[in-house]
């Protein structure tokens, strides 16, 4: 039996920027929280959308294996109750969107996700954004676990819709990242049979992942060090930025 055949592209400029966005992800998962939300916008100026996140998905549930450990002692269990049955409709009704519209209507979506995420996060910065004071109702719970499904099925962009909701919960700093990681890590497995069904699990989209899966480990563990010496609100201030541009720049390329 003949083995597969190496098929990685050649443009240094895609591996480039696929670089770029494996090591935002690795530090977001390193402590940089958020940060790997403008991965996939990046992704997707060199990617298919579908296959981007096809490509990425492994990536992240390695990723999250480590989380899990890490803090599977400290989580809370009555906010996974209420978010992951939400979540499980999201991810669902992403996979419908994604096996019936147009791959510029997703790049679409994507640049709006960035968009609205990336402004709203510069906004809150001075004070303007988006900002949600008090526990929300249990039943919201359920919503933005919908809704982080979604954004998470059809860009990776799960996280600012689960903060909408859970910041709101005042969990100590390890309760927060244990329940996060424990979320993440069941909704990204839950993903997989979406991404089957799509055919995206290819053996060039197993390459890429295999190529950059070292890197996204190495950039995780460099997030566990310059957290603790760099300013992570700066740091995101400019990865924001670089969203919103990308965001945009998507968008107007879906439009015209």
């Amino acid at each position: 039996m003949a083995s597969p055949v190496l098929i990685l592209p050649t443009d240094p400029v895609f591996f480039g920027v696929v670089a770029i966005a494996v090591i935002l992800v690795g530090m977001g998962k390193g402590g940089f929280s958020g940060l790997g939300t403008a991965s996939m916008p990046l992704l997707v100026l060199v990617m298919e959308p579908v296959p981007a996140a096809a490509m990425l998905l492994p990536i992240l549930m390695a990723q999250d294996a480590v989380g899990v450990w890490a803090f599977r002692k400290s989580f809370d269990l009555p906010t996974l109750k209420r978010m992951l049955p939400g979540a499980f409709v999201g991810i669902f009704l992403g996979w419908q969107v994604g096996s019936i519209v147009s791959t510029e209507a997703i790049r679409f979506m994507v640049g709006l996700i960035a968009v609205t995420f990336g402004v709203n996060r510069l906004l809150a910065i001075r004070g303007l954004g988006l900002s949600l004071i008090g526990v929300l109702p249990d039943w919201l719970g359920t919503f933005w676990g919908g809704v982080s499904g979604f954004t998470g099925q059809i860009a990776l962009a799960g996280g600012p819709p689960f903060q909408v909701w859970a910041l709101t919960r005042n969990f100590s700093q390890l309760t927060y990242a244990g329940t996060s990681g424990i979320f993440f890590a069941i909704t990204n497995w839950a993903k997989v049979p979406a991404f089957a069904a799509l055919g995206q699990f290819t053996w060039a989209n197993l390459q890429l992942t295999l190529v950059f899966l070292p890197l996204a480990v190495l950039s995780t563990l460099l997030g566990v060090i310059l957290v603790k010496r760099i300013s992570p609100d700066r740091f995101l201030l400019v990865i924001n930025i670089i969203m919103v541009v990308v965001g945009a720049e998507l968008l107007r390329g879906a439009l015209t």
